[in-house]
């Protein structure tokens, strides 16, 4: 009996262990398809993800610019008086002021240094503020030089006050010794704050990896707007040069060559059942097909297109303008897509009063087609459309 009662545990252990084993599996197995499939669907975001979950808020509080880019323009406020501690506190000064409501912009554009090998010995103070000669102290000259000039005995002592114009040496004579008294260059980081002749074909002074400078642009209310010429109207476009530099540097390079062959849209998908016509998710309907999106290309046909930096990917609203990937497939949604979450470069938004021509060119005749086991509506007849320069308004400041 006693044998019995042992054979009996053994067995129940054995199955416990084998239950436990085969608990520890699923798991693992769960884990590791959760992950793959959460991976591939939000690769799929653009051909219509059905993920519903986050709701953070992206905001366009970001201020970002293109290192090693130097920004040409007429001064608002010059390096020696304005210092900063980063890239992004030069452009927010910039932003400061940029708010005004009756007119253009006071700052289109920065330039910023922070380089302290680099620009700090050229542009660095020791102090910026003018020391008043004490009394029988004569100011001798100020002269260009990078080593103070050979004294001799019958020359007063000499010591540098300040290096500010760069390489002006602002010099006083003590006579109290012939020593020479040298003032330390601090390196300090510089900001200028520019106004440019035309904010859509900023000045580039210079770019490469041997440029010192970081550099953005900033548009106001009213400004920075092209035109998406189609045969179904204009669709007016809201750049953001502060949140996607990168990006907009790019179209303003499209808009510059005044045409560009090769781009168009190619899909196209309706709001469907499941938005209202303000671009809200009606509940309990599903997240597509059809997507509420018209999808093209920015690419001028026989050129290489070079991937987009990572920028800011803030959530997709209607009338958002955002690259699929890195570029150059790019959609303009016609929906608030929260399940979407946060994966997209947003470089632009729609104007409000032209979603309807997006509406328009959504609800041309499509064909099924299947892109990674994902429906989508492609146009029979693509799209094309045109760049065009839109004359900045001050009248409709809502942009």
């Amino acid at each position: 009996m006693g044998r019995n009662q042992l054979f009996a545990k053994f067995i129940y252990s054995t199955h416990l262990i084998l239950l436990l084993i085969g608990l520890i599996s699923c798991i693992v197995a769960y884990a590791f398809l959760s992950f793959f499939f959460r991976d591939s669907t939000t690769s799929l975001a653009h051909k219509g993800v059905v993920n519903t979950e986050g709701d953070d808020d992206g905001d366009r509080g970001c201020c970002r610019g293109i290192a090693h880019l130097e920004l040409w323009g007429d001064a608002v406020k010059w390096g020696s008086e304005f210092k900063v501690k980063s890239s992004g506190e030069c452009c927010r000064a910039c932003k400061e002021m940029c708010k005004g409501v009756d007119g253009p912009c006071l700052c289109d554009s920065w330039v910023f240094c922070g380089d302290t090998e680099g620009c700090g010995s050229k542009f660095g103070e020791t102090n910026k503020d003018r020391i008043a000669l004490p009394p029988g102290v004569r100011l001798l000259h100020a002269l260009g030089c990078d080593k103070p000039p050979q004294l001799n005995s019958a020359t007063p002592s000499l010591q540098v006050l300040t290096l500010w114009p760069p390489t002006k040496v602002i010099m006083r004579a003590l006579h109290q010794s012939s020593t020479i008294h040298h003032s330390p260059v601090l390196p300090v980081p510089l900001c200028w704050l520019k106004k440019q002749k035309d904010a859509l074909d900023p000045d580039r002074r210079d770019s490469g990896d041997n440029v010192i400078w970081t550099s953005g642009i900033i548009f106001g209310k009213g400004e920075g707007i092209i035109g998406l010429e189609t045969d179904y109207g204009i669709l007016h476009l809201k750049l953001f040069p502060d949140c996607a530099p990168h990006s907009v540097s790019y179209i303003l390079e499209l808009l510059a060559l005044r045409h560009c062959a090769g781009c168009e849209f190619h899909r196209a998908e309706s709001r469907g059942n499941s938005w209202d016509s303000g671009g809200n998710h009606i509940e309990n309907a599903p997240f597509g097909p059809p997507f509420a999106l018209i999808q093209g290309t920015l690419e001028v046909r026989g050129t290489v297109f070079r991937n987009i930096p990572k920028e800011e990917c803030p959530k997709i609203r209607r009338g958002s303008v955002a690259w699929v990937d890195s570029g150059p497939e790019f959609f303009i949604s016609l929906a608030n897509h929260n399940e979407w979450k946060q994966a997209y470069m947003v470089f632009g938004s729609v104007l409000p009063e032209d979603m309807e021509i997006a509406e328009r060119i959504a609800r041309l005749p499509a064909k099924q087609d299947l892109w990674s086991n994902i429906n989508v509506s492609v146009l029979e007849s693509p799209v094309p459309f045109l760049f065009r320069r839109i004359k900045a308004s001050f009248t409709n400041l809502k942009s």
